[in-house]
């Protein structure tokens, strides 16, 4: 077994402790990506049905949660399915 220095254990200790911070900050993403999704698919049920339900596919192509959140918002304050799709577009 090699000998590791007081040092490196330390080096090792924050390694270890910035690996487990990523991981949660990585799980609280994509946790909030989940919600907005389904929050954005029960707008798009609700206010246009299938017809709003068919742009669910490119909906979850998006990868910014900046950008979930305006479609979120945008389906909120309009009744016109093609201001979401230019959104989606832009």
């Amino acid at each position: 077994m090699p000998y590791v220095t007081s040092v490196e254990k330390i080096g090792i200790k924050k390694g270890i402790e910035q690996g487990i911070q990523q991981g949660i900050q990585q799980g609280i993403q994509q946790g909030r990506r989940q919600g907005v999704l389904e929050a954005i698919e029960l707008g798009l049920t609700v206010k246009f049905g299938a017809r709003g339900l068919r742009l669910l596919p490119e909906i979850r192509g998006l990868k910014e949660l900046d950008r979930l959140e305006m479609v979120k918002e945008a389906i909120k304050a309009t009744d016109d399915l093609k201001e979401i799709e230019e959104l989606l577009k832009a």
